[in-house]
């Protein structure tokens, strides 16, 4: 069984310099998984942080399950992130270094039908590093555009 399901943060690769990627699974309610199903999710304003030695994600959006009754979920609620505990070491303890944050890339169901989420490490692009590559995208464009003609 393989899934449309594929939501990506697309600012994220034009903000951040990715550092090192995972794929951490989440722990979701009944309603959440059914509305992920549906297309209906949003990882852009997103953000991961460890507390007590656990990895969550703060600002992921779900909207509600229009079927889903008084057990509905709260679409912003922080969400639990499944990582062994060697990556999540790992990240922590890159994490202290200055300027460096845990974005989500991709949120997908894996071919068993779970949700999965692509996280990476990154470090905030300099505005001039933004700058280039705006330009290498201009410039790709064009070349694009004049290999058509």
């Amino acid at each position: 069984m393989s899934s449309k399901i594929n939501i990506k943060n697309k600012r994220a690769s034009f903000e951040y310099e990715f550092l090192e990627t995972f794929t951490a699974g989440i722990v979701l309610t009944g309603t959440e998984i059914k509305s992920i199903r549906a297309g209906k999710a949003s990882i852009i304003e997103g953000y991961c942080f460890i507390k007590d030695g656990e990895l969550f994600i703060k600002n992921m959006y779900i909207a509600e399950y229009e079927q889903g009754t008084y057990n509905n979920h709260n679409p912003k609620r922080d969400r639990k992130l499944l990582l062994n505990r060697h990556e999540i070491d790992k990240l922590e303890k890159k994490k202290k270094d200055v300027g460096l944050t845990i974005i989500p890339l991709k949120l997908f169901l894996s071919k068993n039908g779970f949700a999965k989420l692509d996280i990476a490490l990154a470090k905030g692009k300099k505005l001039h590093d933004k700058r280039e590559d705006l330009k290498a995208k201009d410039d790709k464009r064009a070349m694009d555009r004049a290999m058509k003609h």
